[in-house]
């Protein structure tokens, strides 16, 4: 597994990158210095990455006004991506024909007002965070708030659309992945294994993009382009 570090010359390159967003300075640093530091605020933990079943996953509240998943074995890790296409069109794209596929996401009732039935997998990148014995709302986040996504040397910004029944975490939609890791031919049945995926929800309403965010976008670049500024802001507060 590579050693994920960044420095300026990295964030210049990965800046030049289409919808690969330079990692500011703040954000840098705190992904460097969490992934080998022992979780002091654990939120919920016992948590799996659906691969490695020696580790164990928590939610973490050791960032001020955010909550993170992370793992203290191997000297620290984050989490891995696999593969979510649930929402409508779920078999559409790329994700295929996976039996496990739901046809709705969790917060599919709250999307009328923003004039779609629910989240579409191939467009919108979403997060699946939370599980059956842990929902992030106790710990402050709100449905359909910004995310933050460090991956592949570079952040993207998705929405939190989506929760997991049973332990597994580490899961987002096909278009956030295609966004990570464009050119690993990511499938509904090929993520992303490395546990180097780090994943930030944001606590309050302020990370909620409500009708500023273009919800009938007709592509992913468009709605991220929408949300980027919110991310940006938020990210830029983090401590």
């Amino acid at each position: 597994m590579p050693s994920l570090h960044f420095t300026t010359a990295l964030w210049t390159a990965f800046a030049s990158l289409t919808f690969a967003y330079s990692i500011p300075a703040n954000l840098a640093q705190l992904y460097n210095t969490h992934k080998s530091k022992p979780c002091t605020t654990i939120l919920a933990s016992n948590f799996s990455d659906g691969q490695t079943s020696d580790t164990t996953f928590t939610y973490c509240g050791d960032i001020p006004n955010a909550v993170f998943l992370h793992s203290d074995s191997m000297g620290g890790e984050y989490d891995n991506m696999d593969i979510d296409c649930d929402g409508a069109h779920a078999h559409g794209g790329n994700c295929g024909n996976d039996p496990s596929i739901q046809d709705q996401t969790t917060f599919k009732d709250q999307l009328g007002q923003y004039g779609i039935s629910d989240l579409d997998a191939n467009v919108h990148p979403y997060v699946v965070f939370g599980n059956t014995d842990y929902d992030p709302q106790r710990s402050g986040m709100v449905p359909l708030g910004v995310m933050a996504v460090v991956c592949n040397g570079q952040v993207v910004y998705g929405i939190w659309g989506d929760t997991n029944g049973g332990s597994v975490t580490g899961e987002a939609s096909i278009a956030l992945a295609g966004l990570c890791f464009p050119d690993a031919g990511i499938s509904g049945n090929n993520g992303h294994s490395p546990d180097d995926v780090m994943y930030i929800g944001f606590t309050g309403q302020d990370a909620v993009p409500g009708g500023s965010a273009k919800w009938t976008a007709g592509n992913t670049q468009e709605f991220e382009e929408s949300i980027k500024s919110l991310g940006d802001r938020l990210v830029s507060g983090l401590a």
